[in-house]
Formats: C-alpha cells, sequence, structure tokens
C-alpha cells in the first residue's frame, strides 16, 4: 500500500472542495471525512445489494485519522478522520478530467433558509435546473506542450443550456498533428485551449462510443437505487496521450470481443503463464467513469430513484450522441 506519511494537495483536482491531498506516489487520495460520506461508502462495503453502484465509485480503502487536523468551521467533519479512496486517475499518463454536477436539487434537508434561497438561484441561473446537469471543471492535455490546460469553474456557471454541446466538444476535441510554430492559443472565460488538444478521430470515436456505455450502465444501475445525491458528480477522463490512448482502446475493445465470447474451462498451465505475462504488459486505461463527491448523499427508502439526477445522466447522454455526431458526419 502507498505511504500514506507524506502526502501533497491534489493537482489535477478540476472540481468539488479543497482539502483533497494525494499520497507521494499519486495512487491514493486522502479526503476530510464528513458523516454522510463516510456512510455512504461504509454503507457501499457491507452491503451487496450495492454491488452493481459500487463498481462505479472510487474504491474505498478505509480511514485516516490525522490528529490536530480538525477544522471547527465544519462540523460535519468526522473529527480528525479522513477518507482514504483510489485516485483514478492515477493509472493515466496525461488524464483529460471533467466533473459534471449532477442533480436539480443543490441542496439538502439539513441547509439553512439562507442557503436553500442560494441554491434555488444558482439552479434556476445555470443549466442544473433545466438539465440536472453543470460542466464543473475541466482539463485537457495541449499535444505541443505536454501540458494540461484547465476551463475553471466559472465557465459552466456563465453557459446556457443550448451550450453545453460547445463545453463538451471542448473536453472531447479531434486532435491534429501541429508543430510548436504553428501552435495558437484559444480563450475560453481565462482557459487556453489549443487546437493541437486532441485525440485523432480513429481513437476518439471509439473512446467516445466507450464512454456512452459506461454512462448508460451507470444510469441503469442508479435507476433502481433509492437515494438522493446532492452536489454529486460524474467524473469522466481519458487518456490524452496518442499512443497511449490507442493501446489502451484496443486492449478495452478486445477484452470486451473476449468477454462475449465462451471461455474454456480449463486452461494448461502453460498457458495460464503466458496470460499472467501478458496482464503485466497491459497497457493503462483508455478512460474510466465514476460517480464522486457523496457528502449529500442519503438512502431513501421508499422515495424512488432521484430524478433530477436521473435527468442529468439522460443529458449526458444526449451531449455525447450530438458529439459522436459531430465528429463522424464532419
Amino acid at each position: 500500500m502507498a505511504d500514506l506519511s507524506s502526502t501533497h494537495a491534489l493537482s489535477s483536482q478540476v472540481g468539488g472542495h479543497a482539502g483533497v491531498t494525494t499520497t507521494e506516489d499519486g495512487s491514493l487520495l486522502i479526503k476530510p471525512a464528513l458523516h454522510r460520506e463516510l456512510e455512504f461508502y461504509q454503507k457501499l462495503q457491507r452491503d451487496s445489494s450495492l454491488d452493481e453502484l459500487r463498481a462505479f465509485t472510487p474504491k474505498f480503502l478505509g480511514t485516516l485519522r490525522l490528529e490536530g487536523q480538525v477544522d471547527p468551521a465544519h462540523a460535519d467533519l468526522t473529527q480528525g478522520l479522513s477518507l482514504v479512496l483510489e485516485n483514478v486517475s492515477y493509472p493515466f499518463l496525461k488524464p483529460n478530467i471533467l466533473d459534471i454536477k449532477l442533480g436539480t436539487v443543490l441542496y439538502d434537508e439539513t441547509a439553512s433558509e439562507e442557503k436553500v434561497a442560494r441554491m434555488l438561484k444558482t439552479a434556476k441561473e445555470t443549466t442544473s435546473l433545466e438539465t440536472g446537469v453543470r460542466l464543473t471543471g475541466f482539463q485537457v492535455y495541449d499535444n505541443v506542450t505536454s501540458l494540461p490546460v484547465n476551463t475553471p469553474k466559472s465557465y459552466g456557471k456563465s453557459i446556457r443550456a443550448d451550450q453545453l454541446g460547445e463545453g463538451i466538444a471542448k473536453f472531447f476535441p479531434v486532435g491534429t498533428p501541429v508543430s510548436a510554430a504553428d501552435h495558437v492559443d484559444a480563450v475560453v472565460d481565462g482557459a487556453a485551449l489549443s487546437p493541437s488538444s486532441g485525440l485523432l478521430r480513429e481513437t476518439l470515436v471509439p473512446i467516445l462510443h466507450a464512454i456512452r456505455e459506461e454512462v448508460a450502465l451507470i444510469r441503469e444501475v442508479f435507476s433502481e437505487i433509492e437515494l438522493r445525491m446532492v452536489g454529486g458528480s460524474l467524473l469522466v477522463i481519458y487518456e490524452a496521450d496518442w499512443a497511449r490512448a490507442e493501446e489502451g482502446i484496443k486492449q478495452y475493445l478486445a477484452d470486451e470481443e473476449e468477454e462475449g465470447a465462451e471461455e474454456e474451462e480449463e486452461e494448461e498451465e502453460g498457458e495460464e503463464e503466458d496470460d499472467d505475462e501478458a496482464t503485466a504488459k497491459r497497457p493503462g486505461p483508455p478512460f474510466v467513469v465514476k460517480l464522486i463527491d457523496f457528502a449529500h448523499t442519503l438512502f431513501a427508502p421508499g422515495q424512488g430513484p432521484d430524478q433530477g439526477v436521473l435527468l442529468g445522466m439522460d443529458t449526458v447522454l444526449k451531449l455525447l450522441d450530438a458529439r459522436l455526431k459531430e465528429i463522424t458526419t464532419s
């Protein structure tokens, strides 16, 4: 397990609250433990009926007590405890990361009247109320500088519902080989977006299809669970490195094909060794999609699924379909 004694701020965080740190090797996240989020992860661990949902959340590895680091401003913090979670961006060489806030309701039942009024206003003035989503923030790697270009929260708060597609296009640009001499930046709300960003079309299209299928699976699972998720997000990550992304999606599609075929019940020992060797040489994942941020999530037996979150997932599916159509017909 990674060394938990030395941590630093998470550099790739594009949404959520400050205070999340990562281990020195980057494989684990250390996040201040709020009561409801801790209870949510603990229930995921012990309730087998939630196995399918657990597959679409970061792995929960337990808690860590940090002495002397209790913030008195947050009464809902579990005294001195932090969650230890997998860093789902860790396996990527150049992670393009998008945080999509889900849901039409931005407050829970414990919110003060002042906060309820403020959150109602925010939902109406942004895309949340109409579509169930808000683009919280994202980063996309520049192919020339090999550095991430960040688009801030202010962008997602400033756009209208009919501009969400533009935001998705910025996160899933089609790359073309561009030399450093030809490098020209465009600026969107203070964030530079380079025309040299993005994967080649032949790599991006199958990755987009696979991400779309993953979101549809998450929606199907979520529709069967009675809970209320306030302030939660859909986290989408895909590999920006051209070679890694191409290798990763080829392996992903090969694995999908193999899973669909009948497997032999018994294998020769030598074949198993070959499989082990092949596993060790596997490329990194081409993408990952997870639900994150459960500080205001509450299981609600008898109340049905969260329709606002389901609306948001439906919106994401429509946006992905539209982006795929743009790329494949242009």
